[in-house]
């Protein structure tokens, strides 16, 4: 984390070696090069004891080292150098205060809870809006209207889903921010820009229906085009990043499983209600041209055989 003051410990091909390593605070990915800390360090040394490693240091105290908090986290190597470490599971849960004065150490559950707290409701939050209600708003707009019956009902149930879609997803996009806003050293830009770019495709699908031409309208067709296009990504890049979400909250694995239900549930209602929109839709052309054949055989027979009247 940026900021931090870190005793590494590794295992190399030479031996155990321990060293210290500041880590900078606009630092994204540190490399735990060796460098002095900001305060004082001697005997300085490692010990690994059944997959246990122990770091033995003497610290030189300040005023402001008394009280401090301590992260341990654990990673894997790249050869003889250490590489980047899982930021969730563990990893996550290894923090606690130690006052140097007394003795006494504090886990800091609280705080630990509470952050794993505001990531699990934005989870939450993006997995209903961005990864839910939108497919459903999407489906409702391609497969309801097919039905005479429903009709102007869809266009209104669309649109609610997908506002209701947006708030909600908006509140998730915030929390996200305040997250990233209160851990400075933890950053996932993929997740992080994905989610940006969702946010603004988003709001310019909003702003796009107070733009939306009439129906008769020369433009309505390229309006429609655009609406599709940008739904359809904003739909696409939403499950993408909750799967990423996932990937970085790293909850149990059941959670995964009933998204990718959900998912399998929203894919085979699609496929069934494409299959029965495409038979409404054929039936319906073919009724329309019967119709029209009809009409034409119906109109040449009275010219054919119209009244007649002699000299």
């Amino acid at each position: 984390m940026g900021g931090s003051q870190c005793l590494v410990a590794l295992q190399t091909s030479t031996g155990i070696r321990a060293y210290t390593a500041p880590i900078g605070v606009s630092e994204s990915m540190p490399q735990l090069q060796e460098a002095n800390l900001s305060f004082g360090v001697s005997n300085l040394s490692a010990n690994l004891e059944s997959g246990v490693m122990i770091i033995f240091a003497k610290l030189q105290l300040t005023s402001e080292l008394l009280s401090t908090n301590q992260l341990w986290q654990v990673g894997p190597m790249n050869g003889d150098s250490p590489s980047a470490h899982v930021t969730s599971g563990d990893n996550m849960r290894s923090v606690a205060t130690i006052n140097f004065r007394t003795g006494e150490t504090a886990t800091g559950a609280g705080s630990i809870n509470s952050r794993m707290r505001k990531r699990n409701i934005h989870g939450v939050l993006n997995a209903v809006s961005w990864g839910t209600l939108m497919p459903i708003g999407a489906m409702m707009a391609r497969y309801l209207k097919v039905f005479k019956t429903a009709n102007p009902a869809w266009f209104y149930l669309h649109i609610a889903c997908q506002a209701s879609a947006y708030i909600v997803g908006v509140a998730g996009w915030a929390t996200g921010l305040k997250l990233g806003n209160d851990n400075p050293g933890i950053q996932y830009d993929t997740h992080r820009n994905i989610g940006i770019t969702l946010f603004a495709l988003g709001t310019l699908q909003m702003f796009a229906l107070l733009l939306r031409p009439k129906p008769d309208h020369k433009y309505r067709l390229y309006w429609n085009i655009y609406h599709h296009c940008v739904g359809y990504t904003v739909i696409i890049l939403s499950i993408y990043n909750i799967f990423e979400g996932l990937d970085i909250l790293d909850p149990a694995k059941k959670w995964k499983k009933i998204y990718i239900g959900i998912l399998i549930f929203l894919g085979a209602v699609a496929v069934i209600l494409e299959a029965i929109t495409w038979v409404i839709v054929i039936r319906r052309k073919q009724k329309n041209s019967d119709k029209n054949h009809h009409s034409m055989n119906g109109t040449n027979g009275v010219n054919g055989h119209g009244p007649q009247h002699g000299a």
